[in-house]
């Protein structure tokens, strides 16, 4: 990581106290784990899910370990409707209720439009649009009968610029973020306020797998600290949005980036 100063890590400030939480993709790495671990920093009960159970159950026993008792954990497919209905009846079954929903869930790939086939397009909308689609309206209609609720979505800067290869990822993140603007509207009226985040780069070591050196350093290029995000960072404007003192904003997506356009 470059820069001119490493980011600092704040300690909690209780601002999820007594909330109860729902987080997809949050097996350990990346914004999920990272978001995971910083709502059971600022107080709240966390029921974290993702489709590698092997992972998922990991993370699940080292956060344990540190917050016994305020984490659970249950894999889910967000393609699968029966498997996102029976995590979000967990979450009522298990904590008592459901105050917030951070749908993380993505899949990404790279491939040139003129090669790329039906599967790789349709597979990576189904995760990630259709997935936050699923787990959005799952927890509207829990939030609904309980009296309120915040829902956060994970988007993606190249929701708004191009980037080549990134076709079905891009299309996906516009999606999310189309959706995330019209579900407020509608969800205002149950008490329930829905925006996104934005990220560009949060690297983490699986992403690294998959991250060439010549796009890392291009797409840190562009960013204006001259360095990518660490997933925690991310996670700290999450909370933000989950907390009270984003109680008037929704329908909002908010850039974690200088990568606006």
């Amino acid at each position: 990581m470059t820069g001119v100063e490493s980011p600092v890590y704040e300690p909690g400030h209780g601002l999820l106290k007594g909330r109860t939480a729902v987080i997809t993709a949050a097996a350990g790495a990346g914004i999920g784990g990272a978001t995971a671990r910083r709502f059971l920093e600022e107080g709240a009960r966390v029921l974290i899910s993702d489709a590698h159970a092997r992972r998922l159950k990991e993370y699940e026993t080292a956060l344990a370990r540190e917050f016994r008792g305020a984490v659970t954990s249950m894999a889910c497919d967000v393609t699968d409707e029966a498997q996102v209905g029976t995590l979000f009846d967990a979450a009522v079954r298990d904590h008592g209720r459901l105050d917030i929903v951070v749908n993380n869930a993505g899949l990404g790939g790279t491939s040139q439009l003129v090669d790329m086939t039906d599967d790789q397009w349709t597979r990576v909308l189904d995760v990630t649009l259709n997935g936050t689609f699923r787990c959005t309206r799952a927890a509207l209609r829990l939030m609904r009968d309980s009296g309120g609720g915040v829902i956060v979505n994970n988007a993606s800067v190249v929701g708004w610029r191009a980037q080549a290869g990134q076709a079905h990822y891009a299309a996906a993140k516009a999606g999310v973020m189309a959706l995330t603007r019209c579900a407020a509207l509608e969800a205002a009226e149950y008490g329930v306020r829905v925006n996104a985040v934005s990220p560009s780069l949060a690297m983490h070591p699986h992403l690294v797998k998959v991250t060439s050196a010549e796009l890392l350093e291009e797409l840190t290029a562009r960013e204006a600290f001259g360095r990518y995000a660490q997933p925690w960072e991310v996670a700290n404007v999450i909370v933000f949005l989950a907390s009270g003192y984003s109680s008037y904003m929704t329908g909002e997506v908010v850039a974690v980036s200088s990568q606006h356009a």
